[in-house]
């Protein structure tokens, strides 16, 4: 009677461990495809590759991403021709959200709080020898000759491809500061025209570019040491007052732009009828440490979509709790 008491134990030992292993390899999504956008900016990747990555462990098939506009993928999530995507950057993009968005499409709690800083950068160098504290110093003779380099009589500027939130807001302080004579914003590829901004800089020449965090170029381009953060004019509406910004020319700083969040942003429907990865996209969190730390690693070459699957395996692995908890969280919300 013992020995038959001991088996049946056991067997329920056996039968609780399998359990509990088949919970933990659920795969509620099996059977469902999930169409995710991206940015068009890579430093956007990073965030949209954990979460398709978390979704594909759930069981979904995860197509290839649709690299869109901010525009296009508000649009495309409110039709349904997508479900989500990771790279809503808030209260920035909301004038480019469709009328009536929030009937068929939500914004999800932040994956980074307050993650988006942006503003205006100059090397530190001519800051000191110019005395630049706003871009009313780039209306000065002298300033404008030192920062125009092709000799067209105007301060260039590293500024936003068309169709980003921040081209429109740049186009704004040009316009409202009376800039538009005295400095030429480029609306080249970001990615490349920051790469020449680089190398001009390590050549000795001056820098002036727009940048936002978490970014690749204030780990490049370090913020009190090699640049510093200035100052729009005060006038008009033009976006938070800061303090604490490390490498700003003054505390508090008007960098002339509002600080956002970065948001995933998700058809209703698809949420709806997928409650694990609803779950899965609710909790998923990174820092501006995390992104702006891959995003450094991108830029010095590792940027293939083997590369940056690779620096998500290397996240989760140093994240591995907080990774299964999500995924938990996610497959109890599908029972």
């Amino acid at each position: 009677m013992k020995f038959i008491k001991l088996a049946m134990v056991a067997a329920l030992f056996v039968a609780l461990a399998a359990a509990s292993a088949m919970a933990v390899e659920a795969k509620p999504g099996e059977g469902v495809t999930v169409r995710p956008g991206r940015a068009t900016w890579n430093t956007g990747f990073f965030q949209e590759a954990l979460a398709r990555r978390g979704l594909e462990e759930l069981g979904y098939d995860v197509e290839k991403p649709k690299d869109l506009q901010n525009p296009i993928a508000y649009k495309s999530i409110y039709l349904g021709d997508i479900d989500y995507w990771c790279n809503g950057n808030f209260p920035l993009h909301n004038p480019q959200l469709p009328k009536n968005f929030e009937k068929r499409a939500v914004i999800l709690d932040p994956i980074i709080k307050s993650g988006g800083m942006q503003g205006y950068l100059v090397s530190k160098k001519e800051v000191e020898k110019f005395n630049i504290k706003s871009l009313d110093d780039f209306k000065r003779p002298e300033v404008i000759k030192a920062f125009d380099l092709n000799g067209d009589g105007k301060a260039d500027l590293t500024a936003c491809p068309p169709g980003w939130g921040c081209e429109k807001v740049i186009a704004t302080h040009m316009e409202l500061y009376g800039l538009k004579d005295y400095v030429k914003p480029s609306k080249a590829s970001y990615e490349a025209g920051m790469a020449a901004a680089l190398g001009a800089f390590k050549s000795g020449q001056p820098v002036f570019f727009y940048t936002w965090t978490p970014n690749w170029t204030v780990y490049k381009f370090k913020p009190g040491t090699d640049v510093m953060w200035i100052n729009v004019p005060e006038k008009g509406d033009t976006g938070s007052v800061v303090s604490g910004v490390a490498g700003a020319v003054s505390d508090p700083l008007r960098p002339g732009f509002v600080v956002y969040d970065i948001n995933v942003v998700a058809n209703k429907k698809f949420l709806e009828k997928n409650p694990a990865a609803a779950t899965f996209l609710k909790s998923f969190k990174l820092t501006i440490d995390d992104v702006s730390a891959q995003n450094t690693r991108m830029n010095e070459g590792e940027k293939s979509d083997r590369d940056i699957a690779k620096h998500v395996d290397e996240w989760i692995a140093a994240h591995q709790d907080t990774w299964n908890a999500w995924l938990e969280a996610a497959r109890n919300a599908a029972k």
